[in-house]
């Protein structure tokens, strides 16, 4: 009885069996990165003192997968630190992905006066600090001057640090973010090791 092709030629057996591993190991990732979440790292100081240079990141993607599935924007909560991709990104030297925190929603008007955000809707008429429930965070106060209405399918998004110029968001020249360039909320953070915390 004839041997079988795999047992007349074990080295093409694995070879074909590394090539699938490899090929199933790039779907996997790529699955992975695009659906369930991705890792960014942190550049410059505009979210001090909550996250720094070379902080490595995990950002959940299965709520933005989930939204997509149901034909909805993702809409993350106010205070979460989200990532998302630059809408001013041209593929020149400025950052593709940028980290900041959510002030504020569609129809919302926004107030920086006195060194601090109040956020104006039907619910809260007579403003509110969307900071407040941010356990303490941020700490500085906010450098600048305000007073817009988010259009509708974008958020307000704020570095922390915020004093002067140190953060690059919607008080000064990045605008409102679309909800479609909205990549997902940071989870946690992995390292450094002695820094890790969830989001």
């Amino acid at each position: 009885m004839d041997a079988s092709f795999s047992k007349r030629h074990p080295l093409l057996k694995d070879i074909v069996s590394l090539l699938i591993f490899a090929i199933c190991v790039f779907i996997g990732t790529v699955l992975i990165n695009n659906y369930i979440f991705r890792s960014f790292n942190v550049e410059g100081p505009s979210m001090e003192k909550t996250l720094f240079t070379g902080d490595r990141l995990i950002v959940n993607r299965t709520p933005v997968t989930w939204s997509q599935l149901q034909n909805k924007p993702y809409i993350p909560n106010r205070g979460q630190v989200i990532v998302f991709k630059n809408p001013q990104y041209t593929g020149n030297n400025i950052e593709e992905y940028i980290v900041k925190r959510v002030i504020a929603f569609p129809g919302e008007r926004v107030l920086l006066a006195d060194g601090k955000y109040t956020v104006f809707n039907g619910d809260h008429p007579t403003g509110f600090n969307p900071d407040d429930a941010n356990h303490g965070e941020p700490g500085s106060p906010t450098s600048g001057s305000v007073d817009t209405v988010v259009p509708e399918g974008e958020l307000f998004v704020s570095g922390d640090h915020r004093q002067d110029n140190y953060s690059y968001d919607s008080r000064n020249g990045l605008g409102t973010i679309p909800f479609y360039d909205v990549i997902g909320p940071v989870a946690v953070r992995v390292f450094p090791f002695t820094q890790i915390r969830t989001f």
